[in-house]
């Protein structure tokens, strides 16, 4: 049985399930019906970062135009620009044993696309929601719902996945930015 995480809350994930090594990381969504006469498109991205807080390079920033890390610990499995339908609507793939020992955090964030453009941002959103599953057995190991927190924000960091001690943890982050996708490169040292 998962467990349901609230805002703020931390688990280790090397203490729960010592075995644990694939993981995917799926992220879901509805958007509210409004007559804003433009569709949705939300984008997951995923920011590697080094005990700087930043990204070492663009390589770290992986997102539907660079789906894979360098090292392939980290794989965005693709775009899904409608988010219809049910279950996960984006998913990344972590091979924990595989990241760098130069990261230490591992952010993961959704987007809307073309917020600004569209007149579009996370107050139009509902259901959101994060879950961890063991790729190798398929169970769910963790579950966050976001809640409906948000009102003008553009982009919001979902979760991290962060090394302690040489363990990884979990944290259901849910904060919510202005500025997009490009708010979130600058905080995490890209252009």
């Amino acid at each position: 049985m998962a467990i349901q995480l609230s805002k703020g809350q931390r688990i280790d994930l090397t203490k729960q399930d010592p075995g644990l090594n694939s993981i995917g990381i799926g992220l879901g969504w509805d958007v509210k019906q409004f007559d804003g006469g433009q569709d949705f498109d939300l984008d997951a991205s995923v920011f590697l970062l080094d005990a700087s807080g930043k990204c070492r390079n663009e390589q770290d920033f992986i997102f539907y135009n660079n789906l894979a890390s360098a090292d392939q610990s980290v794989v965005h499995t693709g775009d899904n620009r409608t988010g219809e339908g049910d279950g996960d609507d984006e998913k990344i793939l972590v091979n924990l044993k595989q990241v760098s020992p130069q990261i230490e955090k591992i952010v993961v964030t959704v987007t809307i696309y073309d917020a600004e453009g569209r007149h579009q941002n996370f107050g139009q959103v509902l259901n959101a929601y994060v879950r961890l599953t063991n790729e190798e057995t398929g169970s769910e190991v963790l579950r966050y719902d976001l809640g409906e927190d948000f009102s003008i924000e553009t982009a919001v960091v979902f979760c991290e996945l962060y090394r302690h001690n040489g363990e990884w943890k979990f944290a259901a982050v849910g904060s919510g930015y202005q500025g997009g996708l490009a708010a979130l490169i600058n905080a995490y040292g890209l252009q």
